[in-house]
């Protein structure tokens, strides 16, 4: 058993800035833990820009935003095991790993990070009617193709879904010399952000069918064809909308689950909602010492969100492996955090407002495309804050700060919700 003062699984951009600032805030015994060859998590093969606008000001590729964390992560002398896999998290904080150059090995952590990221839904989830032919990819796995391995998936390219993956690979896919002939998606509005609908579909002259879906798959050892109808409101297809659209690849980008198969058997409770652990104001899971960051807690949008999240839960996870994770405080009421009308799963869940430093982040998707909207913060049906938008939709996470007085001044509250009213 080798013991450590904080154990982080995943070695992509929540790992790194969780482990940095971990360091940063006096722990020197930091372990990171990552099943990939190389440090840099899904970064690595997203060569586009749009990365860096919020933490460094400046607009990057994925693995130019990455390799700033991984040089520093060296300079700091940090440790990782890199091939490595987590086999299993206790609520005791111990940890069983394999790898290829160090076999079996069991650690003992007086904190953990959970930053183990997520993963694509995939065929198996949708349930469309056909065989199941050569042609057929999760967007991402198609990008890990094209940019890091050098492989064309296809020609012919139909996109199901409006994911933000999918879109960028519509453009990806085209300026490679295929032919995207669709992106589908199911809800009328698109799940992806604004500014990669129009970079990659509206610039390239791709349609984006709304209220849509993939009906049938056609072929039988490579994929030929996809059929697509429009949908009712109940996301039934409409008799009658039928399209075919003559195909050799259908890319899947129908959402990302967060990868909480180690949270859950370390006991950790899951939220319904985002999929991701259930925390409070410091990130901390409802298991006392194991904190949760980045996509593993709840599908982020922007990777700078990611890094400003992990780093704070690299900052909290320090402050309990040095036995100050609760210090001065002994009794907390807790305040609960609620989804209002209009959004769906907002982080934290819980909030103790004296351990609150400065300010307190939520962050929440909204449930639908609301214009000229406001998200409104009350405590116990008190409204506290309002903060208006010229539009929201579940593309783009919303983020907004509550001040510490306001929580102090309504200290006896016991509920906080935040809703969209228009």
């Amino acid at each position: 058993m080798t013991d450590v003062d904080i154990l982080i699984i995943g070695g992509g951009p929540a790992g790194l800035a969780a482990a940095i600032a971990a360091h940063e805030a006096g722990c020197r015994n930091v372990l990171l833990l990552e099943r990939e060859p190389a440090l840099g998590g899904i970064l690595r093969q997203c060569i586009h820009a749009g990365f860096g606008m919020h933490v460094f000001k400046e607009d990057l590729t994925g693995p130019e935003y990455a390799q700033r964390f991984v040089r520093r992560f060296h300079e700091l002398g940090l440790s990782a095991q890199c091939d490595t896999m987590v086999l299993s998290v206790t609520p005791d904080r111990e940890v069983t790993a394999v790898s290829p150059a160090f076999g079996l090995q069991h650690f003992r952590a007086k904190a953990i990070v959970l930053a183990m990221g997520c993963r694509e839904r995939t065929r198996g989830a949708l349930q469309v009617p056909g065989w199941r032919p050569a042609g057929i990819y999760p967007a991402g796995q198609a990008q890990r193709f094209v940019n890091l391995d050098g492989w064309m998936p296809g020609r012919r390219v139909v996109i199901l879904g409006s994911g933000d993956i999918g879109l960028i690979m519509a453009r990806r896919m085209t300026l490679e010399g295929a032919k995207v002939l669709a992106c589908v998606e199911l809800m009328p509005f698109s799940s992806g952000l604004t500014r990669n609908v129009v970079q990659c579909l509206d610039d390239y002259g791709i349609p984006l069918l709304l209220s849509h879906t993939v009906t049938e798959i056609h072929g039988r050892e490579r994929l030929e064809a996809v059929t697509v109808a429009q949908v009712d409101a109940q996301r039934k297809p409409l008799p009658g909308t039928d399209q075919r659209f003559e195909c050799d690849t259908l890319l899947l980008s129908v959402g990302l689950i967060p990868e909480n198969e180690l949270s859950r058997a370390a006991g950790v409770r899951v939220s319904e909602v985002t999929c991701g652990p259930l925390v409070d104001e410091a990130l901390q899971t409802s298991v006392p010492g194991i904190f949760a960051c980045g996509n593993v807690l709840h599908v982020h949008d922007l990777v700078d969100h990611v890094t400003i999240e992990s780093t704070e839960a690299g900052r909290q996870a320090a402050k309990y492996a040095q036995g100050q994770g609760e210090a001065g405080i002994p009794a907390c009421q807790m305040l609960q955090i609620r989804d209002g009308a209009g959004v769906r799963g907002l982080v934290p869940q819980t909030v103790c407002a004296g351990r609150v430093a400065d300010v307190l982040p939520l962050m929440f998707r909204p449930a639908a495309v609301f214009k000229d909207a406001a998200a409104v913060v009350r405590l116990d049906g008190e409204e506290v804050l309002r903060k208006r938008f010229r539009i929201l939709t579940p593309g783009e996470m919303v983020r907004l700060v509550v001040p510490k007085e306001v929580l102090e001044r309504h200290a006896g509250a016991g509920e906080l919700t935040v809703g969209v009213e228009v």
